[in-house]
């Protein structure tokens, strides 16, 4: 019976795993790499299709591997997000973009919950589209995931927002910086590219047309992003703290309504960065090798990531879609004004 079982959700793992590799052979064909859209987000869209297609059609005892898929799969790539960062890279990009990515972060979640409550949206979509806007776009709206403990296809609705402005602006700002619109330098549009930018791959995508344009911009604006993805572990466990208390004030937690949540992959994601400064500082590990070996676990962690994508695309149709309505949507156009506007702002300010 338990080997029964244990079959039954291999073949749900087995399925996303299918669906991950079709996603990274994808994303690679050059009009899917000209929208920057990562494997990440060819895999939700698979897993959509999926969900709004075949799932019906097939077993409902392979949804456990699916689930598995969502959860601790989830977690684990997280944890391993980690190796993609250092501390030396926020030493090296100084205090005044350090201070920008701070505000920038705060204020959106902020000014978020604030729009949502205005719009009358539930909690949990209002925390994952401000979430995914002010941090590192799908990856941070996976994070929450678990921390929020929402619906999947709320996790799916915060994933599209953040695909559709996130790609408005990839495209936006090499054309307001060719234009000299906006007035900033090249080290000012390297910090409001990397800080209001929703994915590391829009950023990735809008610095390197400004570079190709004559600019030098990329480098500073990917590390910027880069900072913005640590802050990711603060505000997973301010989140909880914040929803433990919520819970407490309602006396959920004592009617056994919502469990108090700690994310200890956010813990394991710190230690991780840690772990990556540490061996980068060390003058006998040849760099090479180092950096063989870092690329390597980058690149398992893009899939166990784009299995999770999957796996919650997978839970999401197009009626849950319907359901959630055009409020998340209004909410995401208008962090992204903020961001625009706000971000603007506090670059001017500060450098």
């Amino acid at each position: 019976m338990v080997k029964a079982h244990r079959g039954e959700v291999l073949h749900g793992i087995l399925l996303i795993v299918l669906f991950s590799c079709s996603a990274f052979y994808i994303a690679e064909f050059e009009f899917v790499k000209r929208l920057s859209f990562s494997p990440l987000i060819v895999g939700i869209i698979l897993g959509m299709l999926y969900a709004n297609s075949l799932r019906n059609k097939l077993p409902e005892t392979w949804v456990p591997g699916i689930k598995l898929c969502s959860k601790q799969i989830l977690r684990a790539g997280i944890v391993l997000y980690g190796f993609r960062l250092t501390f030396q890279q926020v030493v090296a990009i100084g205090l005044p973009a350090i201070t920008a990515d701070c505000l920038i972060v705060a204020g959106t979640i902020g000014l978020g919950l604030l729009l949502g409550r205005l719009l009358g949206m539930d909690r949990d979509t209002t925390l994952m589209t401000s979430t995914g806007s002010a941090i590192c776009g799908a990856a941070a709206v996976l994070g929450a995931e678990p921390v929020v403990r929402c619906e999947p296809h709320k996790t799916a609705v915060a994933v599209s927002t953040v695909v559709i402005f996130g790609t408005l602006s990839m495209f936006l700002y090499p054309v307001l910086y060719r234009a000299d619109f906006l007035g900033l330098s090249d080290l000012q549009w390297a910090v409001y590219t990397g800080s209001t930018l929703h994915e590391v791959a829009h950023v990735v995508g809008a610095a390197g047309a400004m570079d190709a344009a004559g600019g030098h911009v990329a480098d500073a604006a990917t590390i910027t992003k880069m900072i913005r993805v640590i802050l990711l572990a603060p505000v997973l466990l301010i989140m909880s703290w914040a929803l433990a208390r919520c819970a407490s004030r309602s006396g959920m937690a004592t009617t056994g309504g919502r469990k108090i949540t700690v994310p200890w992959f956010a813990f394991g994601f710190l230690g991780v960065i840690a772990l990556n400064s540490v061996l980068q500082s060390l003058p006998f590990i040849p760099t090479d090798g180092l950096k063989a070996v870092t690329d390597g676990i980058n690149s398992f962690d893009t899939f166990l990531l784009t299995m999770a994508m999957t796996a919650l695309g997978a839970e999401t149709s197009i009626d849950k879609f319907k359901q959630a309505g055009a409020k998340p949507f209004v909410l995401a156009a208008l962090i992204y004004v903020w961001l625009l506007v706000g971000g603007y702002a506090i670059v001017r300010v500060l450098l």
